[in-house]
């Protein structure tokens, strides 16, 4: 099978066939709704830092994030709306593809919509389909300037009403003081789901979730605390009356309800970062495609064409894992827990692909990636935003870490998981459960993907470096000291992720009959990637003599293959004026 321009989302051939009609007629009207306001008008708003609220009424007119982000169980017999996470993974591609700010619209009315949808409260959640419907937006309030998003503390505090006093004889339990900090549509928001605990409860029995309306009088909105079209907002409650119909979750389970929200609601950092970078790679191959320099085109040049075949393999790469983790999230349960792995996986290591692959293109673009005119301009400057927005890469990469035990050395059987893209709705994300037992989550055996692809030749010498993982883990783990090193175990973290991220790519190559030479050319960068952490390792101080060792004992070069790599520079150059956006 051979690779074509069709692996990358190209708004000018785009026809999602597998999706359901009103799903198709919805993303490709979205499309059409960024291309009729045309690339300058863009690219002004975002200089110019334009609150989208025309991007707004377009969804409200569309009745878009109504239909994508409405349960089915509260879509009042609506066949269209349902919380489908193939679907929205591709609506998160294509708002990446045109701007972060887009995204980021819609990312954090997903947050605010976890906590509604996961509690008991029908008013609420009634409420919440209702304000979709008529076009309205949601903000998760979770962080505060004191405590950025550590859910152990917060100083938005619910003070009871006093029974008998005239607030009790409204229908007031609570009055709500603190301020909260880096909330996303919280200048507009309808809901807003707040993370508060009760002045007089002590300990996680006092967290409380409720919502909040941003046109609240009691609601006092300080400022966007970014220069930006995104609104990230600095507000504070005074004296805000939250009744029973406002009540989301209270005690442990408002603890669970704020991480199992984040499980579900920032897996689409991975496709908004996969937007973004295509839409850079297509103005990046047009223009040194078309550019002479010292009487040669720029892509003559062998380390140019060697940073595009990088980029191009790592965007490839960030496709294929994050498309298959959507299978995993879609068929997910309480006996299928696999997705609290490609979770965070997705928000830090494809992210951090995404910035990798922007730098090796701005290596190339050099001072035209910085011009004014060009998306690329915009999303060099925001791509550095997605590992970053509210859990760092080192928060993730300790999170994948507790998955490592049982996923390299304890498998479990598993049915098998295909890839089905029919219509569905997943309310499994909304009865998640109690947030715990990471540690206890087993995985089908890693080793079949890698076995399956053993021909290939970096495929099978990359699977050489996993399984020299495996044995590192029985013959010279962490200590107990290094175990505490949260800077040596990153480096584990990192080696481990190369890993998990390897089995799903081959997975998907599997399902969708990937060409061989791209899939080879993706394992280059795989061993690069493992070299370089497994280096990183021999530097740390607390490294033994054992683990130097293994480390040493790691390193591979890739398997160099000139007509391979050409054969990938051929598909790269096929993209050369595949796409622009209207003017």
């Amino acid at each position: 099978m051979t690779s074509s321009p069709s692996l990358l989302f190209n708004p000018a051939t785009y026809d999602p066939q597998h999706f359901d009609a009103e799903t198709r007629r919805l993303l490709k009207a979205t499309i059409e709704w960024f291309e009729s306001k045309g690339k300058a008008q863009l690219l002004a708003e975002d200089r110019g830092a334009v609150w989208t609220s025309e991007f707004l009424e377009f969804v409200g007119k569309e009745k878009l994030f109504a239909t994508f982000l409405t349960p089915a169980a509260y879509a009042d017999g609506d066949p269209n709306k349902r919380w489908d996470a193939a679907r929205n993974a591709a609506l998160a591609e294509i708002f990446g593809f045109y701007g972060l700010a887009y995204w980021y619209a819609e990312q954090v009315t997903i947050l605010g919509l976890g906590p509604i949808w996961q509690s008991d409260n029908e008013i609420a959640k009634r409420k919440a389909a209702a304000d979709l419907d008529d076009g309205q937006v949601m903000a998760f309030a979770l962080s505060e300037r004191d405590h950025g998003a550590d859910i152990y503390n917060t100083d938005l505090i619910l003070t009871p009403t006093a029974p008998g006093s005239a607030d009790a004889e409204a229908g007031i339990l609570f009055r709500a003081d603190g301020e909260k900090y880096y909330i996303g549509n919280g200048n507009v928001a309808s809901m807003v789901s707040v993370f508060s605990r009760r002045g007089d409860v002590e300990g996680p029995e006092g967290y409380i979730w409720f919502a909040a309306d941003s046109r609240h009088d009691d609601y006092h909105l300080i400022e966007s605390v970014i220069h930006g079209q995104m609104y990230v907002s600095h507000f504070r409650l005074e004296n805000y009356p939250v009744t029973a119909a406002d009540l989301l979750h209270e005690g442990p389970e408002a603890f669970s309800a704020a991480l199992n929200t984040v499980n579900v609601g920032k897996f689409n950092l991975c496709h908004g970062g996969i937007g973004m970078v295509e839409h850079s790679f297509f103005e990046a191959i047009t223009h040194a495609n078309n550019r002479i320099l010292y009487g040669n085109p720029v892509t003559d040049f062998a380390h140019v064409r060697g940073n595009f075949v990088d980029a191009y393999a790592r965007l490839i790469a960030m496709k294929l894992f994050s498309d298959r983790a959507v299978d995993y999230f879609r068929s997910a349960s309480l006996e299928d827990r696999r997705y609290l792995l490609f979770n965070p996986m997705t928000k830090s290591k494809v992210t951090s692909e995404a910035e990798v692959a922007m730098t090796l293109l701005l290596d190339v673009l050099a001072a035209k990636g910085f011009e004014k005119a060009t998306y690329f301009a915009q999303a060099s400057r925001y791509i550095n935003h997605l590992p970053r927005l509210e859990g760092t890469v080192h928060v993730n990469v300790g999170q994948i870490l507790k998955f490592m035990p049982n996923y390299m050395l304890n498998p479990k059987e598993y049915p098998a998981i295909g890839t089905d893209l029919a219509p569905g709705d997943q309310p499994f994300f909304w009865q998640q459960g109690p947030a715990r037992g990471a540690g206890k989550v087993q995985f089908a055996d890693w080793t079949p993907a890698y076995e399956r692809a053993s021909e290939v030749p970096n495929a099978g010498r990359f699977y050489e470096q996993a399984q020299a993982l495996r044995s590192l883990l029985l013959t010279a783990a962490p200590d107990a000291d290094q175990q505490k090193d949260l800077d040596f175990m990153l480096t584990i973290g990192h080696l481990f992720s190369t890993v998990v991220y390897g089995q799903l790519i081959l997975e998907q190559a599997e399902l969708t009959g990937l060409d061989r030479d791209v899939l080879d050319q993706i394992f280059d960068f795989q061993i690069r990637d493992f070299n370089t952490q497994a280096a990183a390792l021999l530097g740390k101080p607390s490294v033994t003599e054992a683990q130097r060792a293994w480390a040493i004992g790691a390193l591979r070069s890739p398997v160099a293959d000139t007509a391979r790599f050409d054969r990938v520079w051929q598909q790269v150059a096929a993209y050369d004026g595949a796409y622009a956006m209207r003017p």
